[in-house]
This record gives C-alpha cells, sequence and structure tokens, in this order.
C-alpha cells in the first residue's frame, strides 16, 4: 500500500488538503458520466450482450477472480465468453490476443493470468470497443463480451453491469479521489444490475463472492502441486503485488502456514533482487505475481490458485438481463 492509500482507509489531516480536489474529481465524473447519458460523448454497442465487471474503488477487489467465474458458468450454460480487457501496465496499445507466450510487459499480469486458466479467449488493448470488434471478428464463435474493469469505460455500451465491492475494506474514507479511494461516488450502486461483495457474506439485495484455495502449483513444474501442510515446517515467505496484500496474508495463515509477509504495490514489477530473501525455504506467491516471476524463478517459488465461489442466483440474474439477446442456454 502506497503512501497515499494509507490515508483513504482512515481520517487524517490530508483529507482537507485534498478534499477540494476530491470535490473537483467529483464533478467531472458526473460530468463525463452525463455527456455519455446524452450522447453528446459517443458510445457503441456491439451486436453482442455486454457484461462488465468492475468497482467504484480503487484498488484490488476480486474482479478477475469474479470474471473467470463467470466466463466458467457462462460457458457450463452453453456460451461462448470473450474476456477484454485493457491490459494495466501493457507496452502495446492495439487490440490483441493473450496467448501463453505473451509477457505482462506486452499484455498485462491479469490478462496474462485470465489467458493461463485457458477458459475462453483473451483480448488486450487501448480501445475496448476496438478490442471487442477485433476479437469477435478473429473468433467469430464467441457469443457474450465479459469487459474486465470496465465499468467506467462508457464509450462501450452494456447489458449488464456487475460492481465488486471488498467486503473487509469496504468504501474506506469514503471520498473520492485523490482524497479517497472511490472512482465514483457510492449512489453509482443504485445504477449497477448486481453488486457483488467479496467476503463472508453481504447485505440483503447483494450478491456474496469468497475467494477459495488450498493448493499450491510449483512455478517451475506447475504439474507438482502440494497443500497447505507442505509448509508447516519451512521458513516460508509470502509475496503479495495486489490491490489488498493482507486478504492474501488472510488466506495463508486460515491455512495454518506460518511466513513472513512481503507487501508490494499492485502490479510491481518483479526483478530477482526483489525476492533474494535469506533464510528462505519456500515464496508463496499469488497467481497475479507468478506471472511476472516465472523468468527468474526456481524450486523454492510456489504458486496458491484461488477461485471465486459466488451465489449461483447471480448468473441467473446477468443471464435474464442478457436474455433479449435470444441465446438458448444449453
Amino acid at each position: 500500500m502506497n503512501w497515499l492509500e494509507h490515508h483513504w482507509y482512515r481520517i487524517t489531516p490530508l483529507h482537507l488538503i485534498l478534499f477540494p480536489i476530491s470535490l473537483v474529481f467529483r464533478m467531472l465524473v458526473a460530468l463525463r458520466r452525463e455527456l455519455y447519458r446524452s450522447g453528446i460523448l459517443t458510445s457503441h454497442q456491439l451486436l453482442l450482450p455486454v457484461i462488465v465487471v468492475g468497482n467504484i474503488s480503487v484498488g484490488g477487489t476480486g474482479k478477475t477472480p469474479l470474471t473467470l467465474a463467470l466466463a466458467q458458468q457462462l460457458i457450463e450454460r452453453g456460451w461462448h465468453p470473450l474476456i477484454v480487457s485493457r491490459g494495466y501496465g501493457r507496452t502495446i496499445s492495439s487490440p490483441q490476443p493473450v496467448s501463453l507466450s505473451s509477457t505482462t510487459a506486452q499484455v498485462g499480469d491479469e490478462p496474462l493470468l485470465m489467458a493461463q486458466r485457458d477458459i475462453c479467449p483473451v483480448w488486450v488493448g487501448a480501445d475496448r470497443v476496438a478490442t471487442a470488434r477485433a476479437a469477435l471478428q478473429a473468433r467469430p464463435q464467441c457469443d457474450v463480451v465479459l469487459c474486465d474493469d470496465g465499468l467506467q469505460h462508457y464509450r462501450l455500451q452494456r447489458d449488464a453491469e456487475i460492481a465488486v465491492i471488498d467486503g473487509a475494506r469496504g468504501f474506506g474514507n469514503g471520498l473520492m479521489l485523490p482524497a479517497g479511494p472511490l472512482r465514483e461516488p457510492v449512489s453509482r450502486l443504485e445504477t449497477v444490475d448486481a453488486v457483488v461483495v467479496n467476503g463472508d457474506s453481504s447485505p440483503a439485495g447483494q450478491y456474496a463472492m469468497r475467494l477459495s484455495g488450498d493448493m499450491f502449483y510449483n512455478l517451475l513444474d506447475p504439474d507438482m502441486k502440494v497443500s497447505e501442510d507442505h509448509f508447516y515446517n519451512q521458513k516460508s515467505h509470502a509475496v503479495a503485488g495486489i490491490g489488498n496484500p493482507q486478504r492474501y496474508f488472510r488466506h495463508l495463515e486460515k491455512l495454518g502456514i506460518s511466513f513472513t509477509p512481503h507487501a508490494f504495490p499492485d502490479h510491481h514489477p518483479y526483478r530477482a533482487a526483489d525476492l533474494s530473501f535469506t533464510d528462505c525455504d519456500a515464496l508463496l506467491l499469488t497467481e497475479k505475481d507468478a506471472v511476472k516471476c516465472a523468468a527468474f524463478a526456481d524450486a523454492r517459488y510456489w504458486v496458491l490458485r484461488v477461485d471465486a465461489q459466488i451465489d449461483p442466483a447471480l448468473i441467473d440474474h446477468i443471464l435474464r438481463k442478457i436474455a433479449p439477446h435470444g441465446h438458448q442456454t444449453a
């Protein structure tokens, strides 16, 4: 967590300084949304249904695991999804497919993670509309688009909006950027089709989601898998460069693993020197971090796979929203 994020989840004097800027940002966000709603700024509609997964706050809330879970459930119901992502940090702006030979520098860490799951095609590009159109031309069998982290990308019209909330951190101090973590006001949640809370429970009217996983695979040899007890008598170091590193560390603690935690900034571009810990038998990584460490990993690098467990009613609700497109589910 960087120094500014430290202030987002508590009340500090810095808020008095940043609050006027936050008000300006809020007005600009509202103006931009109204310009798209009124048609002054042009939005584009695809011929296929579009499901947007995003959040109203900065930082990790569980969007990527949820997107993967939705893609899998759509497949099980006879759909052929396509995932479109901006690809944070990518160096190539033109639309392109993400393959196992892609690098995080080319396509971003989260798209590469999703492509490695090999559930459905994943494409990235600076312009999500152009990216979706290029992908659908290359993959004409796809019949639904999942837009990862696209809630504020109003150029692409959508049939269903899903907002994900971190159940532990919530909305921080409730202020908008830069005084707080919010990209849009909390009232924006009243306009989405579904609110998903990443945690053990959710308020009435919202859908629950939790991340589960207790198996680790070796980064050098992914076919080698072990359970949590493999690390009980080892000197382990846990690494997390995600939006909320503490969520990963708490997960490991629940598994009964003792470790030394190392939190890095979200999307951190790892080098071998970053992880050259002394007195280390095992390095425990998130999947998002692992895709950036494969080039220099050794046998001590282990990756925890996590999957989103979601309320079955969520996919049923989303399918009703996209039903006007006439797809017959299996």
